[in-house]
């Protein structure tokens, strides 16, 4: 009955859900550089201080500087909501920052408008209407009055749209939060949940030539000449190479479960026209099937890249500059199947239980141990898009299936 009623309890709270989500969306907590963090946490503090327990924290600033140097001037908050006893804890975790709005809208994208069911505005779905749907599921369980064998928790963190490290990197670094479980609320869709994401190596390939002026050109080496020769070589040894590697887990796209490797996402090089360019650097992005680890990767990586400049005859610098070791939860653990039994239940669907193409910020978890799926309402493709919205009835069906998982984990 407990159960039932919590549930009854998601539809009783719902409008105020929607409520707090049009909050939440008018607060442009832009990043970079991250704008109005503060304004954010406090106003959503006087929405669930009526039935949590919440507390924030301000993420340290020398913390901040010394892995953001840029953002040191920029406060960043963690808030904290819980409800319930002591362990275990399950956690709902959500961002709550944005990207810049971009050009595109017919609407403003901080005004937040609802029509024919869906609510507008950036940061609708990517992902303060998971937030919402995690506020709702909190409010729900606390007014029915279920007894609770534990915690149910919701972490919301600035900076996952930067790599997180100052974000939920910070709250599981410092000892904020201690979950059992997590489920990170972003936007899967209704019939999606992610029992893991790729990881991602980032490196930077600086070719080095020598600058003459264009008039003698064979009195220089171009550079970029170089790199395009270097680049087309890489290419073709990459592509041959990760085809023949397949991942034994299933991914929601299915090329996905092949590596893959993008590059000249960034290029730079050159002064001017008539220079013989004396360097010339692009990318390389790296996505790694969940088999892998982000070292090995770079080793292979910078290995094949030498070999061929030495083909090539160029001389090159390589930079390495993220590193994001992939994530993946069991599908035998009792989170991924208690969270598609909700799913079942309250969406009427059966989920496809998958590895995501990109990556989250469920690494931070996986990699302590902490069993940890995705799942939130979306439409998905609509992140960082312009006329951003998120499906408020996928907010509602996304707010049961937290309810009856958080009853099924932690009801005495």
């Amino acid at each position: 009955m407990s159960l039932e009623r919590a549930l009854r309890e998601v539809d009783k709270w719902f409008d105020w859900g929607v409520e707090l989500l049009k909050k939440m969306v008018s607060v442009p907590t832009v990043n970079p550089p991250g704008e109005r963090y503060g304004e954010f946490v406090n106003r959503v503090a006087e929405e669930l201080q009526e039935f949590a327990d919440v507390e924030i924290v301000e993420v340290p600033r020398s913390f901040v500087a010394e892995r953001k140097p840029e953002l040191a001037d920029y406060p960043r908050y963690i808030l904290v909501a819980r409800v319930g006893g002591s362990e275990p804890v399950l956690e709902i975790n959500g961002h709550y920052d944005v990207v810049p709005p971009g050009d595109g809208w017919s609407r403003n994208p901080f005004m937040p408008v609802v029509e024919g069911g869906r609510l507008y505005g950036r940061g609708a779905v990517d992902m303060k209407g998971g937030i919402a749907a995690g506020a709702i599921a909190l409010r729900a369980i606390a007014e029915s009055g279920a007894e609770l064998g534990g915690c149910l928790e919701l972490l919301l963190v600035p900076d996952e749209e930067i790599g997180g490290e100052t974000g939920t990197g910070y709250a599981l670094e410092a000892g904020l939060v201690r979950p059992s479980w997590v489920i990170i609320a972003e936007p899967s869709s209704i019939n999606t949940l992610w029992i893991g994401h790729r990881g991602a190596v980032w490196l930077y390939v600086e070719v080095l030539g020598k600058q003459a002026h264009a008039s003698s050109p064979w009195l220089g080496e171009n550079a970029f000449v170089k790199a395009a020769r270097l680049a087309v070589a890489l290419e073709e040894e990459l592509q041959k190479l990760y085809s023949s590697r397949k991942s034994s887990y299933e991914y929601d796209d299915p090329r996905s479960a092949h590596p893959t490797a993008t590059l000249g996402g960034e290029t730079y090089g050159g002064a001017k026209i008539n220079i013989v360019p004396g360097r010339f650097r692009f990318s390389i992005d790296r996505r790694l099937i969940v088999e892998e680890k982000p070292e090995d990767v770079e080793k292979e990586l910078r290995s094949i890249i030498e070999a061929k400049a030495r083909e090539i005859g160029c001389r090159v610098r390589i930079e390495t500059v993220h590193r994001m070791p992939p994530s993946v939860t069991d599908p035998q653990n009792p989170l991924v199947k208690t969270g598609i039994e909700a799913i079942k239940n309250v969406a009427r669907v059966e989920p496809r239980a998958v590895v995501c193409s990109g990556g989250l910020d469920m690494w931070y978890y996986t990699t302590r141990g902490v069993p940890t799926i995705t799942y939130g309402p979306g439409p998905e493709e609509l992140a960082h898009q312009p006329d951003e919205y998120v499906d408020l009835e996928q907010v509602r069906t996304v707010a049961k299936v937290y309810t009856y998982t958080a009853l099924k984990l932690l009801a005495k």
